[in-house]
């Protein structure tokens, strides 16, 4: 049996490419999976469980789909989709997780997340990452007619971007702050007292060996799906990262 993690899809109206490849996904190959773990950015924006768009529904239906064939469905919000909640997890048929949280693989104890919160060079960021996590200004936003919920997104991605343009000026300084802090990744090893980690975020996928504390420690991290889609397969015998190239 296999388990699958993705993360990072980025699904948005505009690329129905990569929402095909992903339904296809779900069809021929989670559909068969011992359980999948979806960690993060499963959308672009989520505004809210309110959203009527078909690519809501449509996205929905197809992981409903895995659920009812039995196979456990779990999810972790990613810094795009922070809003995502009970309402339209359920229409999915999938649990939601905290960021980070531990599950057994196979008898190996696992630290998984979405990945921004290993990120704390980025200073700037994280001051918007502990804003936007704050259970009182995600009800008062949720409060905001539908309207202007698509407005702030909206706005949140430009302002996103022009951050990450700003930091590309200085290619080093944008590969330090856009990746995890070396720091962060070891104190987390510490804190959580487990050997492997398997997050998004980044968009850097791969394998990394490290040693911590004397122990060997694992860290995994996700594809993104800009271009082409990326799973984690993971096994009793071991583990492989995938593309999944489009049509």
């Amino acid at each position: 049996m296999t388990t699958l993690f993705i993360s990072d899809l980025h699904l948005d109206a505009t690329r129905p490419a990569i929402t095909t490849l992903f339904l296809e996904f779900l069809r021929h190959q989670a559909i068969h999976a011992q359980a999948l773990y979806i960690l993060g950015d499963l959308f672009e924006a989520w505004v809210g469980d309110d959203d009527p768009s078909e690519l809501a529904a449509e996205v929905a239906a197809g992981i409903r789909a895995v659920s009812d064939a039995g196979v456990p469905v779990s999810f972790i919000r990613g810094n795009r989709d922070f809003l995502l909640g009970t309402d339209y997890a359920r229409r999915c048929g999938m649990r939601i997780l905290p960021d980070p949280a531990v599950v057994m693989l196979y008898g190996t104890p696992t630290l998984i997340g979405h990945g921004d919160a290993l990120c704390t060079s980025d200073t700037a960021y994280q001051a918007v990452r502990a804003q936007t996590r704050d259970p009182a200004w995600q009800a008062h936003m949720l409060a905001q007619p539908l309207a202007a919920r698509i407005a702030f997104a909206a706005q949140a991605r430009a302002a996103s971007a022009a951050h990450q343009g700003g930091l590309k000026a200085d290619n080093a300084r944008f590969e330090t702050l856009t990746d995890v802090t070396p720091a962060e990744v070891e104190a987390t090893f510490v804190r959580y007292g487990i050997d492997r980690m398997i997050h998004g975020h980044t968009h850097r996928p791969a394998v990394h060996e490290l040693t911590v504390g004397g122990r060997a420690c694992t860290r995994i991290v996700l594809g993104d799906w800009y271009e082409q889609g990326s799973v984690l397969r993971v096994t009793a015998e071991g583990l492989e990262l995938q593309a999944l190239p489009l049509a």
